[in-house]
């Protein structure tokens, strides 16, 4: 069964990320919805800090719409999302 659902989280490696997401044997929310497929991922900086608060604000907008948007390779982040940067 295939989850309509998107995970938010912050990670330095967003490739080891996944893979973790996606194999480890904990029995949690994120293993009962797999598989977990990469959509898109933002740099913030190197301050852990703001990438905390940054997926903490996107977390409280419960917003399937925000998050489509954040997928959307022409959506361009304004107001607090604005310091998400594309890498290329």
């Amino acid at each position: 069964m295939i989850s309509d659902l998107y995970y938010v989280g912050y990670t330095n490696n967003p490739k080891r990320r996944l893979e973790e997401n996606n194999t480890y044997s904990y029995n949690t929310f994120t293993s009962k919805h797999r598989p977990w497929k990469l959509k898109t991922f933002f740099e913030c900086g190197s301050n852990e800090r703001d990438a905390i608060r940054i997926e903490r604000f996107i977390k409280k907008q419960k917003s399937k719409k925000l998050l489509e948007q954040l997928c959307d390779f022409d959506f361009i982040p304004s107001g607090f999302l604005a310091q998400l940067v594309i890498p290329h």
